[in-house]
């Protein structure tokens, strides 16, 4: 990935993102992996609507230094990621709504969508609260993503991941849609999820076949 072709992805997302309501002034973080070396990220408090692909820090994944602006102080968080998810290239740090709630009241979002368990896995873990940019927020992040391309965390917010930009696009898009299904099937009785095999077997097949099959067109 080219450096200048990775900020201005980087820089295209932000705005992306407040135009999709998932998140609201400078809350949140984007990065996509330029290479095993490198990743682009948002800078510290950086306003999405003004920012500029001049604006995007570029971040050494063995050592944290930086290029530009002074990164996002979650930066840590994403450097994990990237260390120890190889196939992994992109990451959205947000506060969406729906996901924020369901954060907040610390509960598991069972497999009760299909897209939520293809995309995402056989259910959405939350990761134990610690304070923000710190690195039990990361370990105690990481630990809920094994096996998941995204997570909540505990009266915090959100993380998703994908193999590229679009993907972890739509990641977030689907847990927000999944955490409001979650909270309003709570009022009508009580979410009910499709089996754990099932939902495993889903995630794999979209993993293996169909998510493959879109990102070669």
């Amino acid at each position: 990935m080219n450096i200048e072709k990775a900020k201005i992805i980087v820089r295209d997302a932000g705005l992306r993102l407040v135009e999709t309501g998932l998140t609201a002034g400078t809350w949140g973080n984007i990065s996509l992996r330029i290479d095993d070396e490198f990743m682009a990220i948002t800078p510290k408090g950086g306003d999405y609507l003004t920012m500029k692909p001049d604006n995007i820090s570029i971040v050494n994944l063995r050592d944290g230094s930086w290029e530009g602006l002074k990164p996002s102080s979650e930066k840590g968080l994403h450097m994990a990621v990237y260390n120890s998810r190889k196939e992994i290239n992109a990451v959205i740090h947000n506060h969406s709504t729906n996901a924020s709630v369901v954060a907040a009241a610390r509960r598991e979002v069972p497999p009760i969508l299909d897209d939520l368990v293809q995309i995402i896995g056989p259910t959405v873990r939350v990761a134990d609260y610690a304070l923000p940019s710190t690195k039990a927020i990361t370990r105690k992040t990481m630990k809920a993503l094994r096996g998941r391309n995204a997570a909540l965390m505990a009266n915090h917010g959100a993380i998703c991941l994908g193999r590229d930009m679009e993907e972890v696009f739509t990641c977030a898009l689907v847990l927000e849609k999944g955490c409001k299904a979650f909270i309003e099937a709570e009022f009508l009785g009580g979410a009910k999820g499709i089996s754990k095999f099932e939902a495993i077997l889903m995630h794999q097949i979209y993993l293996k076949k169909y998510s493959k099959i879109r990102m070669k067109k």
